[in-house]
């Protein structure tokens, strides 16, 4: 999605250019008509006042005048072009505006959620931590420390519960020797599977 909002702010950005230069072409061409304006209401001033005499003078003035006449309606079909051109980059501009505005909006959105979840996760991070501390308070330092050896060793889980007579951790079913082997056990004992090693936990599903 970053990246789709990078090509849509370069797409923007030369649309904005385009506007941009068209809006200094449209001056530009506006002030080349106003010039020739200027200059055909001069002559026709002159014609009308009835200063000029000369039929030579009169001719070239007249001739003037319908010159300036077609160079101004050459410039206004330009200005014209100019102002269409303009017109076109000012719509993409506000159509990649509202793509951009869209796209950011659904980044922001995103980036929310992500720190909300993320906010989520260290307090139920902080929550468990503080909860295994408890209990951890509670167990023989001795079986504790066996506990995070073995997490250690098996990739985060130091003890498995032992559910139908398997062992959760490797899955794999006790045979009826180790059944009656934890059977016979106290409830105090420390019992480790025979496969993985870990810790196993009896509970009243353990199919004893």
């Amino acid at each position: 999605m970053n990246k789709d909002l990078t090509q849509l702010r370069d797409l923007l950005v030369a649309a904005q250019t385009e506007e941009s230069d068209c809006a200094r072409e449209q001056t530009k061409a506006e002030q080349d008509v106003d010039q020739v304006r200027q200059r055909a209401t001069r002559d026709q001033q002159r014609l009308d006042s009835g200063a000029v005499t000369s039929p030579k003078d009169l001719e070239n003035l007249q001739r003037e005048i319908t010159s300036l006449a077609k160079r101004q309606g050459d410039l206004e079909d330009v200005v014209l072009e100019v102002m269409e051109r303009r017109e076109s980059a000012q719509e993409r501009v506000a159509e990649l505006t509202g793509r951009v505005s869209s796209v950011q909006q659904k980044i922001d959105d995103a980036t929310a959620r992500r720190d909300a979840a993320f906010e989520q996760l260290d307090g139920e991070s902080a929550s468990v931590t503080k909860e295994r501390e408890v209990i951890a308070g509670t167990i023989p330092a001795d079986l504790l420390k066996l506990y995070d050896k073995l997490r250690e060793q098996q990739g985060g889980i130091g003890a498995a519960r032992l559910y139908q007579r398997r062992c959760e951790g490797c899955r794999l079913e006790l045979n009826i020797t180790e059944v009656n082997e934890v059977k016979a056990a106290s409830p105090d004992t420390v019992l480790r599977c025979e496969n993985c090693r870990r810790i196993l936990v009896r509970t009243s599903e353990s199919g004893l």
